[in-house]
């Protein structure tokens, strides 16, 4: 009895591996043993399951995928990318509120690739995690979306700002608020430099924080329970991150206003 395509292909991780390195072009054995990094006495049997199928056809020695193989691998990558985001940090997502991503993005999740958690420590739980000072600080440029008020976030930006980096800030009209009102001073410099704008979010901003830099990509989402919002952030550092990242950002820009108004002296 011929296997199902879904368990054909899921059930082996070896099918699996095989027909997504099939995906960047045609392979002969070694190329196949090397990249996953088994006997081909072993990929062989896997070989013939998937030619059974017709999913990948031999010329002489070379291995390629067949026309409804490379059909099927294209919708496998998005798929297989995502079970891999959300396995590697599954507490973090199944703890998270996802709505302030919007659905078209939460499609795309698996575009993150590699992410790294970055915990704080319970007696620094209000302190900026060296790592993403050192983001920040590398960066020319920088996208960042905040929804909750973090002076040393905000300080750090401010020094940077000085210095040159370019900021594009989308902030909740409370952040926004209390930066304009009981920062006034430090709002008034940065609303004069030429490297940094503001936008106002128009609705409830339900993304933590978000920052995207030239090289790195960073998202912290508040939890199911708000009660307890534990500042934990996601790092990755793949273009396929830093893109989406931007993208996100411009699109929760469809939604703000350009803030033009420097509060008086």
């Amino acid at each position: 009895m011929k296997l199902e395509l879904i368990e054909l292909i899921f059930l082996s991780d070896k099918r699996k591996q095989l027909l997504l390195f099939l995906k960047s072009g045609p392979k002969n054995m070694d190329e196949i043993t090397e990249a996953l990094q088994a006997a081909s006495t072993s990929i062989l049997p896997q070989i013939k399951k998937l030619k059974d199928m017709s999913l990948v056809v031999q010329e002489d020695k070379i291995y390629t995928l067949s026309l409804i193989g490379k059909v099927l691998v294209e919708k496998m990558q998005p798929l297989i990318s995502t079970i891999e985001l959300f396995e590697d940090n599954f507490d973090y997502w199944s703890e998270k509120d996802l709505q302030g991503i919007p659905p078209s993005f939460r499609k795309r999740l698996g575009e993150l690739g590699k992410c790294k958690l970055i915990q704080p420590d319970l007696d620094r739980m209000f302190e900026l995690d060296p790592e993403a000072v050192e983001n920040l600080s590398k960066s020319s440029h920088v996208l960042e979306a905040i929804a909750y008020f973090h002076q040393p976030l905000i300080y750090l930006c401010q020094e940077l700002a000085k210095k040159g980096t370019e900021f594009t800030f989308l902030l909740s009209e409370s952040v926004l608020e209390r930066y304009s009102t009981d920062y006034t001073e430090d709002f008034r410099l940065m609303m004069s430099l030429d490297n940094v704008k503001f936008y106002r979010y128009s609705g409830e901003l339900k993304i933590a924080n978000l920052a995207v830099g030239e090289k790195f990509f960073l998202i912290s989402l508040f939890p199911k329970n708000q009660k307890h919002f534990d500042r934990e952030n996601l790092v990755s550092y793949e273009p396929s991150a830093i893109q989406f990242g931007t993208e996100l950002f411009n699109d929760l820009l469809l939604d703000s206003a350009l803030v033009t108004e420097i509060p008086p002296k």
